[in-house]
């Protein structure tokens, strides 16, 4: 397939070189003539056979040599060979569809072919039958492939009897293997591939690699992904030393080094052993292995220096340590190493999120046969130096999510033998030309996203063609607009598209849409100025799975296309009209549908609660009406329901508690009435609840806070018309950060149980759904704000506008994560919490109209974080605190309405002032008040400590005694120390 690969053929080279003695083909011209034995045991194997494809309809006729996949001995006639090795398409799994696969059984007649020395059933679909144990009886066989042949069951160990055999692959996912003795008898064995073999019955045991090293002559290795855990740490003797391939990546490795028996395969090639733990530094052994041209430890577990590795360089034609966990050490050795090798053998290079922080060689152009270079997601800064122009072999360049900055040079345009060009999330700047691109005839797929928006200008001429096709287009934050050019509309193969914040503001041109919607997979072009209509032409999308045309200026009725998309996100535009009714019909597999933002009206249709794998709605902000979603199967699964700001109305539908899947449910701002219906306890995992705006009453339920609302993070009743008291189960809710009851009905006292909402308390972890942003408005700081990324970093308590009455419990002081607490506009008696200050993360505190009293509590100074505080209208007296945040809410509003109060930055003074400022406050705390305070503390501090230690010494004989004591000893042992040195 590409250069880096020829190794691996020259190894099949080599062993169809070790087979050429056997192949039996005679340096003759005689015509083969099948014997008739051997011709019937083919036809009754062909009989229990299902060939659907009709491959094997050439096996008619008495001459069985000139059968399709039958070869024989020139010479004597005798069948040697069967290859009936599946083409492309085959089976992924054994119940799917067989295109050109056999199937069936296999019959015993081919023991009547004793001169069979190649049998190769590979990528066909048996459908879990055993391994045929007569294959152990197959005496002649010298090559053996059943591999994805969709056989199931133990590996008979009768394939111990093949001594002959060269080559065995049984590479699959069916297979299982208890052990491997059977293997030890297979002394000719030159290739054996167990990849995917289920080798987990060997786990703690290492008797495995014992019976592989009974293999002498073995060349090849592959025992990839079979799930083996232990791997000795040393062979008394190798026997294999041979070999050329080893592959034991994706097992279950966990070891504190690499085994060192591996260093004495002086004659490895390639070794792969990535996806294992080895939990070690890069070994630098390595350097024994003077042969190796392929060498990847991806995600093994390495660290340390890599510039360990440094001795192979110039050998290595492929490196790969992508996720292992170097840092910066060594780089500057290794990349002097890597570009001052003599011949440059190097040809694909992965140091993808290896955590480097280093900028990119500027020798990096010396690599001049380098093909793949991936460097993504470590810390990389600089720019890319202007020798990367001189790579004209690189296919692929790989620099996204690292910190890279500065113009992408022009040398990039050279690279005729790109195909992809991968430079996303970093923080690039500068100007794009056409001479960037101008030579590159073989690019498949760009990626540029850049960090800062619109820093990077896409300056290409409205009407220039580039040389490419391009099937994959991602480009981010760049400026590419206003208009959809003609280097755009060229580009007719795209498979992906995405223009992302790209500044278009131009209609999207309906010629080149139409070309693309036949093989369209992935649609964005999120965040521009794209206006207009959609081309009004009836389209067919047939392997689009996301459509993602949301913030733009689109209008018209909504683009529901005739597609097997699973997400359409189209929310924040100027579509209009209703949601077809149709829509699950149009869009069968449709999971996820976002069209909030838009100026949409008519019923939300009921079909959506039928979709079999809809799981999103998002259709908040705009003029749906009537009822919402009165019947539901119960085998739907979605879980996030947002129609917050429609003019829906009717009671809440009991329909929802068949959402078992429930998490996010979002109604507020619609005119909802009755009550919340009890059947929402059905809904287990539901997170968060928002039903503010609404015309709601009752009681909240007894079951939030119940064992079915223990997962609530969010809780919002605003403004509705609900009564009663605040139940004490609310207090259960160990998760909840967000409790909003205000502008409501509820009486009574607040539950004295506030401290045992965990999630005030610690920081305990939430997760939100994945796949969803979810969007609330709160008031914080005296406004409207709405929340959406954010929203899990607000921890608030509002219960404001309710006739809730009786003390401020004590135990709400406990809640020192809380960010927000307003009990405005109640009957609240008695005093502030004089343990408030213990709150450390309060922003905002508003007790205002209320009937508390008693002074302000001065600990209230101690709130660092408080931006917002509103203590207005009540019964408070005395003088106002003073000091550290409180210096800065100067604003005489925050005290107004408590006559009895007193001081800076009200009007009235208190006793004893003549004049106050601002600084004559500061000046009062720090040089009156505080002055006195601190001379006192002091004097009191001396003789409290004095007494407390001195005072306790001279009256009680027994302490005294011991602390001269150890004074002795600590002298001593000083002396002895000072002696020693």
């Amino acid at each position: 397939m590409m250069d880096i690969y020829r190794l691996n053929i020259s190894h099949y080279f080599l062993l169809l070189f070790c087979l050429s003695g056997n192949i039996g083909l005679a340096s003759t011209n005689v015509k083969s003539i099948c014997i008739e034995e051997e011709r019937q045991a083919l036809v009754s194997f062909k009989q229990d056979l299902k060939d659907p494809s009709g491959r094997l309809s050439s096996w008619v006729g008495h001459d069985c040599c000139q059968w399709e996949g039958i070869s024989c001995n020139n010479r004597t006639g005798h069948v040697t060979k069967m290859d009936l090795r599946s083409s492309y398409p085959y089976p992924r799994e054994p119940d799917e569809e067989w295109g050109s696969s056999l199937g069936g059984k296999i019959n015993p007649s081919l023991l009547s072919l004793k001169h069979l020395y190649y049998l190769d059933l590979s990528l066909n679909n048996f459908q879990g039958i055993h391994i045929p144990k007569f294959f152990g009886e197959l005496k002649s066989l010298r090559y053996l492939n059943i591999s994805f042949a969709w056989f199931g069951g133990e590996i008979p160990p009768s394939l111990g009897n093949l001594s002959n055999l060269n080559y065995l692959d049984l590479s699959s996912s069916y297979y299982v293997s208890k052990n491997l003795n059977w293997l030890s008898h297979l002394s000719s064995l030159k290739y054996l591939n167990l990849n995917r073999v289920n080798l987990s019955s060997t786990r703690g045991d290492t008797n495995w690699m014992h019976d592989v090293n009974m293999l002498p002559s073995l060349l090849e290795l592959h025992l990839s992904s079979c799930g083996i855990e232990s791997i000795p740490l040393s062979l008394g003797r190798i026997n294999f030393t041979s070999l050329l391939v080893l592959d034991m990546s994706q097992n279950d490795f966990n070891t504190s080094s690499f085994p060192n028996w591996l260093f004495n395969l002086t004659s490895l090639r390639k070794l792969d052993l990535q996806w294992n733990s080895f939990n070690s530094p890069l070994p630098g052994e390595l350097a024994n292995l003077k042969f190796l041209e392929y060498l990847d430890l991806s995600n093994s577990g390495v660290q340390g220096q890599i510039a360990r590795v440094s001795g192979n360089l110039c050998k290595l034609k492929v490196l790969r340590l992508e996720g292992n966990d170097f840092h910066d050490e060594g780089m500057e050795e290794f990349w002097s190493a890597l570009t001052n090798c003599p011949n440059n053998t190097i040809l694909e290079l992965d140091l993808s999120g290896c955590g480097l922080k280093s900028e990119l060689a500027a020798g990096l152009g010396m690599l001049t046969n380098l093909q793949f270079l991936y460097l993504s997601s470590n810390k990389l800064w600089g720019s890319i130096p202007e020798s990367i122009g001189s790579l004209l072999s690189l296919k692929y360049l790989g620099l996204s999510d690292n910190h890279m900055n500065g113009s992408i040079p022009e040398g990039l345009g050279k690279l005729s033998e790109l195909e992809v060009l991968d430079l996303g999330e970093n923080s690039w700047e500068g100007i794009l030309t056409e001479a960037h691109f101008i030579n590159l005839t073989r690019l498949k797929a760009i990626s540029i996203f850049s960090y800062d928006p619109i820093s990077l200008i896409f300056n290409i001429t409205y009407d220039w063609v580039p040389p490419f096709k391009l099937r994959s287009i991602d480009i981010r934050n760049c400026k590419v607009g206003p208009a959809f050019g003609v280097w755009l509309q060229s580009q007719t193969e795209l498979q992906i598209v995405t223009l992302s914040s790209t500044g278009i503001s131009d209609s999207i041109p309906e010629e080149w849409f139409l070309k693309l919607s036949s093989q369209l997979t992935f649609l964005t072009l999120s965040y521009n100025q794209i206006r207009g209509r959609l081309p009004s032409i009836e389209l067919r999308f047939p392997y689009l799975h996301s459509i993602s045309l949301d913030h733009n200026k689109f209008e018209g009725p909504l683009p529901l296309w005739s597609t097997n998309a699973t997400i359409l996100d189209l929310e924040n535009n100027l579509f209009s009209g209703p949601i077809p009714s149709n829509i699950d019909k149009l869009m069968p597999h449709l999971q996820e549908l976002y069209l909030s933002e838009n100026h949409l009206n008519g019923t939300i249709p009921p079909c959506i609660c039928d979709m079999h794998d809809f799981a999103v709605l998002s259709v908040r902000s705009n003029h749906f009406s009537g009822e919402f979603l009165n019947a539901c199967s119960p085998k739907s699964i979605i879980s996030i329901v947002d129609v917050a700001y429609n003019n829906l109305s009717g009671n809440m539908p009991s329909s929802l508690g068949e959402l078992s899947n429930l998490q996010i449910l979002t109604l507020n701002n619609n005119n909802f009435g009755g009550k919340i219906p009890n059947s929402l306890q059905n809904c287990p995992i539901l997170k968060s609840i928002d039903l503010g705006g609404n015309k709601l009453s009752g009681n909240i339920p007894p079951w939030i806070g119940g064992s079915n609302g223990s997962m609530l993070y969010m809780l919002q009743l605003r403004n509705n018309f609900f009564s009663g008291h605040i139940p004490q189960q609310l207090c259960n809710l160990g998760y909840l950060r967000i409790l909003d009851l205000s502008h409501n009905n509820f009486s009574g006292t607040i539950p004295n149980c506030l401290n045992n909402l965990t999630s005030l308390l610690l920081n305990v972890s939430v997760t939100p759904p994945r796949f969803y942003t979810q969007q609330a408005t709160l008031t914080l700081k005296g406004q409207q704000l709405v929340y959406n990324t954010t929203l899990l970093l607000v921890k608030s308590i509002d219960l404001s506008s309710n006739n809730l009455q009786g003390e401020i419990p004590q135990e709400i002081s406990s809640l020192i994560l809380l960010g927000t607490l307003n009990l405005s506009r109640n009957q609240f008696t008695g005093k502030i919490p004089t343990k408030i200050g213990n709150m450390y993360w309060l922003e905002t505190l508003d007790f205002s109209h209320n009937h508390l009293s008693g002074q302000i509590p001065q600990t209230l100074s101690s709130l660092t974080f408080l931006s917002h505080l509103n203590l207005s209208y009540n019964n408070l007296v005395g003088r106002i605190p003073w000091g550290n945040q409180l210096q800065t809410l100067t604003d005489s509003s925050i005290y107004v309405g408590n006559p009895s109060l007193c001081g800076f930055p009200l009007s009235p003074k208190c006793p004893g002032d003549d004049t106050f400022t601002t600084t004559d406050a500061k000046h009062i705390n720090d040089d009156g008040n505080d002055e006195l305070w601190f001379y006192v503390s002091m004097v009191l501090g001396f003789v409290v400590g004095f007494w407390s230690v001195c005072g306790t010494l001279i009256v009680k004989k027994s302490w005294r005694y011991a602390y001269f004591r150890l004074f002795d000893d600590i002298k001593d042992k000083a002396t002895v120390a000072i002696a020693a040195l």
